[in-house]
């Protein structure tokens, strides 16, 4: 049979050369050579008996075949790294969790889960990683990832996910506290804001989008004075420290309005709202662990849902 003959380093080199686009440098990422990368690809694909790559100027490019077999050797090489993973958390009596969350939804949900889950589940060893939602959406299929928090997105980027929605998220504009616009709430518009610079995310990004759709909406566009980015400690930096406006997803900032640091303007952003969701890949059996911190999510998510009051966060002992 042919699969006999595919060994985890014929996958692992595939892999590599897909991901760098190109044999010399996937062998210095494998820390082999060059011959070693090549003749391991050609050994595949007599295996085969199909071309996975095109070599050429660009590099080595993967071909249809290329990509149907490598869209599946991800998938097992994946499979096997958490399966040694949980083998090697369970040795230590602990269950291995790694997520993904979008960082402008971190800040107001994720302490709070974090917490419950280690109330809830406390062999349970948490990883959260922030990202794009179209990395950690990739992250997911490709198992890197058991679940991700994050935003409905295109139907061809949803196959094979399934999408719980939580909470629906609204774009805000924000200052800090003190703001001279503040001073004057009831002649806040769209209008009198171009005064101050603004902090927008980078283009080509949802926020940005419905950020430039707003504006649109008010007859206004983005103004001259601007810093993009998608770094929210970045962003949150720069607002505590300047009279910038910020157009931000409401959650990034949730704990600082809370406090009192940051002060959402009152003008109207109505139609912006982000449908946020619980990601799991279609084919998944979740563990007790991972079943812990679903439910850790939605009963947070459902106060968010209901504007329920929030106590402070319980300290550690």
């Amino acid at each position: 049979m042919r699969e006999s003959r595919i060994k985890l380093r014929h996958l692992q080199c595939a892999l590599a050369v897909k991901e760098h686009g190109g044999l010399q440098t996937a062998a210095k990422r494998l820390s082999i050579s060059q011959p070693a990368v090549s003749k391991t690809i050609k050994e595949l694909e007599d295996i085969l008996g199909v071309r996975l790559f095109e070599r050429g100027r660009r590099g080595a490019v993967p071909t249809a075949e290329g990509e149907q077999f490598l869209r599946y050797a991800g998938s097992s090489v994946s499979a096997l790294r958490s399966g040694l993973d949980g083998i090697a958390a369970k040795t230590r009596g602990a269950e291995s969790l790694a997520i993904g969350v979008l960082p402008t939804i971190a800040p107001a949900i994720m302490p709070r889960v974090a917490l419950a889950l280690r109330r809830n589940a406390p062999a349970a060893l948490l990883k959260v990683v922030t990202a794009a939602n179209a990395e950690l959406l990739t992250a997911l299929k490709q198992r890197h990832v058991e679940l991700v928090l994050g935003r409905l997105s295109d139907p061809e980027q949803m196959s094979e996910v399934t999408f719980e929605h939580l909470y629906s998220d609204p774009l805000v504009l924000v200052v800090r506290a003190g703001h001279p616009v503040l001073a004057q709430r009831a002649l806040i518009t769209f209008e009198n804001l171009r005064s101050y610079p603004a902090i927008l995310a980078t283009k080509g990004t949802i926020i940005r989008h419905s950020a430039e759709s707003l504006l649109r909406t008010h007859g206004q566009t983005v103004p001259n004075d601007c810093i993009e980015t998608l770094s929210i400690s970045f962003a949150r930096s720069v607002v505590l420290q300047s009279d910038a406006v910020w157009f931000v997803q409401l959650g990034a900032v949730e704990p600082d309005i809370a406090t009192g640091a940051l002060v959402r303007l009152p003008v109207s952003t109505a139609g912006t709202e982000e449908p946020i969701g619980l990601m799991l890949r279609a084919d998944h059996q979740p563990g007790a662990a991972l079943r812990a911190l679903v439910a850790c999510i939605r009963e947070e998510a459902a106060v968010k849902r209901n504007g329920g009051e929030r106590h402070p966060m319980p300290r550690e002992a």
